[in-house]
């Protein structure tokens, strides 16, 4: 149990191992499933051993466990750079809906005819990559696995995509890698200032830095711009958006699962763990304009997916939408706002896996994704509808299922930031006016995602059913169990947030509002006795 992390972590790539090594189509297959689920079996192992009641990652005070589970080996010595894995309750739940995806991607990829050792082995691969963008402590760790990442799903959508699949990756990778560069800037610049890559010090020695005068404190908003750019890519936010919706169109539909569900998350959580940490009085000084790219992601991407005829190119448009709530709630630094950004990560990777594997099963049976040719396939598909419903409300957000949840709560912590004791004004860099009308425009967004995905689930499921599409075939065991696994996610975490969500997040989010609001304590990890370790096993 002490490497339970490391076992975690590189079981898929192991995995990815065995597959090349099996012979036969089958054999590939189900050591590939095998691997997705015992690595989901080891995630939920992390539960038990998690400590709800431990202080977030950045109470700094020695002797007291900020992350868990920690394991910490040199690795390139001459520049401080350690293998540094943990968890909190930031990266937690992160990790489970990793592996959850991952399991589900796996038997929704079990029709895939084309070289499916390599598929496969670069599905597991880039499981690798993701866990470990989410439980690397060590700022080049961290970016090791960010790149590598990248990699893999270049090559899933490039070969096994669509016509222009070519074209979807290149943009893919070319986008993806100059935020890579930008985050590289920032993350010499940061070595060359504090001589560490420790992501549980480096706050604490950046604020240090700053306070005693130092040239960060000058380029500081400089080095936030960088990261936030990187991150902002991934996520992705207008205007850096738009890779998304080729690549979307173009995956195969378990890639797309993950690309939506995981790889944006990457984004959401950099912000989190790296930019507003690292650098949180720049964050209080550009909170406008993260907060005006977080509601222009909102309303562009509900206009662009009504605008939408592509059934695919519709859901892709509808997570720019969605992915701004969590620009927006972090703009917000409130502590319903940032509880709420967290939540929607969670919940899009359930809906949008759900919703695109629901286009993957339209198109399968109509060979085309044009809305205005489905119809009346409630009639033809009954099983498949009720459980396609069940995606398509939690998507808009009703009440009782997972989207409900952030978006509700961003928007409520949006609008307890024009309170005269907010972090915002207190700053002195926001009038409340500003405040108000940009919660009240994030509130539209919720209006225009409603009205998208009723009006495409009246268009797909109900009026006259076509002639062309009665022949259409029901889903089968294996698109059921899909749809049903996401299905009770949804509800659950709809149900039961606080369980599989806030009791979590709620000690990470409060010590991170704490850097926000008093800065100065964290440097007394500068002076603390190096012998005191300020990680918990």
């Amino acid at each position: 149990m002490s490497h339970l992390l490391s076992i975690l972590l590189f079981l898929p790539a192991l995995g990815a191992v065995a597959v090349l090594a099996a012979r036969g189509r089958d054999a590939v297959r189900w050591t590939a499933l095998g691997t997705t689920l015992l690595a989901l079996l080891i995630s939920l192992l992390l539960l038990i051993r998690f400590d709800y009641h431990a202080p977030g990652l950045y109470g700094y005070a020695p002797n007291h466990g900020v992350v868990q589970l920690v394991e910490r080996t040199a690795w390139i010595p001459a520049f401080n750079v350690d293998y540094l894995v943990g968890i909190d309750g930031l990266s937690l739940p992160l990790v489970i809906l990793t592996a959850f995806i991952f399991a589900v991607a796996a038997i929704a990829s079990w029709k895939i005819e084309k070289m499916p050792r390599g598929y496969f082995a670069l599905l597991l691969f880039l499981e690798t990559g993701i866990l470990g963008v989410f439980l690397s402590l060590d700022f080049f760790l961290f970016y090791v696995f960010f790149e590598i990442s990248l990699f893999p799903m270049y090559f899933l959508i490039g070969i096994w995509g669509g016509p222009r699949r070519e074209y979807a990756a290149i943009k893919f990778f070319l986008y993806t890698l100059v935020g890579s560069i930008a985050m590289l800037i920032a993350l010499i610049a940061v070595y060359l200032t504090t001589h560490s890559f420790d992501m549980i010090e480096l706050p604490a020695l950046l604020a240090a830095k700053t306070a005693a005068g130092q040239p960060l404190a000058q380029v500081g908003p400089v080095l936030f711009a960088l990261l936030m750019f990187a991150f902002l890519i991934k996520v992705p936010a207008v205007p850096l958006h738009t890779w998304l919706p080729d690549a979307h169109v173009e995956a195969p539909t378990p890639i797309s699962m993950v690309l939506a569900a995981l790889l944006l998350k990457m984004g959401g959580y950099g912000i989190f763990r790296v930019a507003y940490p690292f650098f949180p009085e720049a964050a209080k000084h550009l909170w406008l304009l993260v907060a005006v790219i977080g509601v222009a992601s909102i309303l562009y991407g509900g206009l662009c997916a009504m605008a939408q005829t592509d059934f695919k190119r519709l859901v892709a448009y509808s997570s720019v939408s969605h992915m701004g709530f969590v620009t927006l709630g972090a703009a917000m630094m409130t502590v319903a706002s940032i509880n709420g950004a967290i939540f929607i990560m969670i919940a899009h990777g359930i809906t949008s896996a759900m919703m695109f594997f629901i286009v993957g099963v339209a198109q399968d049976r109509a060979e085309h994704r044009d809305i205005a040719h489905f119809g009346g396939l409630a009639t033809t598909m009954p099983r498949f509808w009720g459980l396609a419903t069940v995606g398509f409300l939690a998507s808009l957000g009703l009440p009782g299922l997972c989207g409900f949840i952030g978006e509700i709560l961003v928007l409520l912590g949006s609008f307890q930031a024009a309170r005269s004791d907010s972090i915002l004004l207190g700053g002195g860099f926001a009038l409340r006016g500003s405040i108000y009308v940009i919660s009240l425009l994030a509130t539209v967004g919720i209006l225009l995602t409603a009205a998208y995905l009723l009006w495409t689930m009246q268009r797909v499921f109900f009026g006259p059913e076509r002639p062309e599409n009665k022949q259409f075939r029901e889903i089968d065991q294996r698109e059921t169990t899909v749809l049903a696994s996401l299905a009770s996610m949804a509800i659950l975490l709809g149900v039961l947030p606080t369980i599989f969500v806030f009791s979590m997040t709620s000690k990470s989010v409060e010590a991170l509002l704490n850097l926000f609001q008093n800065p100065a304590p964290a440097t007394q990890l500068i002076n603390a006795d190096k012998s005191a370790s300020p990680v918990a096993d």
